[in-house]
């Protein structure tokens, strides 16, 4: 088996805002599912900056019985020069019990703690940024106290 060499280039950081007042759907036979909306952001990078729309947006939370919280995120970007581009992820955080504990206080831990990765995809009409509709992305995520922190990266 040929193991695969992953070169990437960074694409943007992303900063979320979410509303702290979610949806929690309660105990399903998955997990306990909570739905937040994502209520604004920015992202910016070398080719694509700009503000997350506040609305429609949101965030399928799945926390799975082994400890694992599962992401399922719709957002759509605005760029600076007002072209629009939905980017949706799928993801996962998890680690040891304590530092779980500090990130649902809304204290600051060390992201090397905890494992959160995600893979953003993009779709857009834009003639500018449709390069997004034909590349493989995987980002690292950081919990701030203000909301999540992604740096997305573009698999070469």
């Amino acid at each position: 088996m040929t193991e695969p060499v992953l070169h990437s280039s960074h694409l943007f950081t992303l900063s979320l805002t979410v509303d702290p007042n979610f949806t929690d759907l309660g105990e399903t036979p998955y997990g306990r599912r909570r739905i937040a909306a994502v209520t604004g952001g920015r992202f910016e990078g070398e080719e694509l900056k700009g503000t997350v729309l506040p609305s429609p947006g949101g965030d399928w939370l799945l926390l799975r019985r082994d400890g694992v919280l599962q992401l399922d995120v719709r957002i759509t970007l605005k760029t600076h020069d007002d072209h629009l581009i939905y980017m949706s992820y799928r993801g996962m955080r998890h680690g040891p019990a304590w530092v779980i504990e500090q990130l649902n206080k809304g204290e600051k831990v060390d992201p090397s703690q905890y494992y959160f990765r995600t893979t953003p995809s993009f779709e857009t009409a834009s003639e500018k940024y449709r390069f997004l509709n034909r590349i493989v992305c995987v980002a690292t995520g950081r919990r701030e106290p203000t909301g999540p922190i992604y740096d997305v990266f573009h698999i070469l």
